[in-house]
């Protein structure tokens, strides 16, 4: 068990789930040579089912977004976890995050949904936790899916 799984219990009382299997031809999780990860786009997957699906402003509140965005973030956690597990080191940063909101053209309450996400991580990793990102809105994502965020991390062996 990585110390993230252990941190994440630990701080927030959350079990991280078992990271997922790609749903498509790409992987979870790619390192660069110069140790940074890139983790694909997590959907808010729990029990292996979307925990909500639509559009946010429309379908499902912000508050429920939110809720999702915090869920995309402890699967990115996972699939941090399965990495460290398997390869060793240590997060030194979340670089960035881009977050994704199914919403119609009049939305604007983007960064808030995704504050779900990042509150979560900062919560969780502290400093290292702290991040740069985007919050963008798209008229549709994989699945039906409210929101999908991927991330850059700084990990140290």
């Amino acid at each position: 068990m990585s110390y993230i799984r252990e941190l994440a219990k630990e701080l927030i009382e959350v079990d991280l789930p078992i990271a997922t299997n790609p749903v498509a031809s790409y992987k979870s999780i790619q390192i660069s040579s110069k140790g940074m990860l890139f983790v694909s786009g997590q959907l808010p997957m729990k029990d292996g089912e979307l925990m909500l699906s639509g559009i946010v402003g429309e379908d499902l509140s912000i508050e429920e977004g939110e809720i999702c965005a915090r869920q995309c973030a402890i699967n990115i956690l996972s699939q941090l976890d399965k990495y460290i597990d398997e390869n060793g080191g240590r997060v030194s940063k979340i670089l960035q995050l881009t977050g994704f909101v199914a919403c119609n053209k009049t939305f604007i309450n983007h960064p808030q949904v995704i504050n779900g996400a990042s509150d979560f991580l900062n919560n969780v990793l502290g400093d290292a936790g702290q991040h740069s990102r985007q919050a963008v809105g798209v008229p549709s994502l994989p699945l039906n899916a409210p929101v999908e965020i991927s991330a850059i991390v700084e990990i140290n062996a």
